[in-house]
């Protein structure tokens, strides 16, 4: 299950921008009203129905089943979510997934006085008509999930991005979106892939199975330094991790060491050291602080005899 949760400001772009990411991606867009004509109109009366639509504090009495409103919605959206991947539109969206590894939240937002503009283009009305349309809506946002879900929408840590459509046109937001979701999903894949292998191989990080033609190395040496370890069928890791290992006054990361190879049968990283003399001492200092820093992480240098004597008796 994919899913994206969008909280929007009334003209912020925010329907438009669901409209279009949900048509590009090719998933299933889902607003309050698919909720409750999907899930709810079917089950209740007229009357509750339409309590349901102008009330916030509504969903939280007891249906006839003894659910709350409330847990029905919850549960109806996870059920609409479970048969396609989603883009949810409001309705507390970004607390219902809040727990899932699947969803990104984004939030779209624009100054009020751009939001005023908006609604005086599209509804043709006075300014302060406008203001208290915009009021209105931001009033009834904020109280239906703070009802519902305890929750303030406009708390930031909610989201993993906040779009300000002051200056960003509906098209290039619907491109930083696509761009996250990219992202979002790769990572997704591959932490499904360490999940997948640290519970069949629990003593051992992951192992990276590079492609044979995929140029991942940064110099020739590594490269060849990688088919000795293959021919002596040790497994490697290249590249895994990057210690910090100096900071300035103000805590920024100002140097760090990332070895080239881990090998995990020996629980020990690697860094490769064919340049001169001036670059060894400088990587022989670096190890020594990361170990001096992170006690228990084994980290050797293999200097340029060492790798030189290697690729000989590999070659021979």
């Amino acid at each position: 299950m994919a899913v994206i949760t969008l909280s929007r400001q009334m003209a912020s772009f925010g329907d438009e921008i669901a409209e279009s990411v949900a048509e590009k991606l090719g998933w299933t867009l889902i607003t309050r009203d698919t909720v409750l004509n999907r899930c709810f109109k079917p089950i209740v009366s007229k009357q509750t129905y339409q309590l349901l639509q102008e009330s916030a504090r509504f969903f939280l009495n007891m249906s006839e089943d003894g659910q709350t409103y409330r847990s029905i919605l919850v549960d109806s959206v996870k059920s609409l979510t479970r048969e396609s991947n989603a883009v949810c539109v409001g309705f507390g969206s970004q607390i219902i997934f809040a727990d899932c590894p699947g969803a990104i939240h984004l939030r779209i937002e624009a100054p009020e006085s751009v939001r005023i503009s908006r609604v005086l283009e599209s509804y043709h009305v006075a300014e302060t008509d406008a203001m208290r349309i915009l009021q209105t809506a931001d009033r009834k946002h904020k109280r239906f999930v703070s009802i519902l879900f305890s929750t303030d929408l406009s708390n930031n840590s909610l989201y993993d991005m906040i779009i300000n459509t002051a200056n960003m046109s509906i098209e290039s937001s619907v491109a930083s979106i696509l761009a996250l979701q990219k992202e979002h999903e790769i990572h997704r894949r591959h932490e499904e892939v360490l999940e997948n292998h640290m519970a069949s191989h629990p003593d051992r990080p992951l192992i990276i199975q590079n492609k044979p033609n995929e140029k991942v190395f940064k110099n020739e040496s590594e490269e060849e330094f990688a088919r000795i370890l293959d021919m002596y069928q040790i497994d490697w890791v290249y590249e895994p991790r990057t210690f910090p290992i100096e900071w300035d006054a103000e805590g920024n990361v100002t140097l760090a060491f990332s070895p080239d190879f881990y090998l995990p049968r020996f629980n020990t990283y690697l860094e490769l050291t064919t340049m001169n003399q001036k670059y060894v001492t400088q990587k022989n200092k670096k190890a020594k602080r990361l170990q001096e820093l992170y006690p228990g992480v084994n980290v050797k240098i293999v200097y340029k005899k060492d790798f030189e004597s290697l690729i000989q008796r590999f070659s021979s």
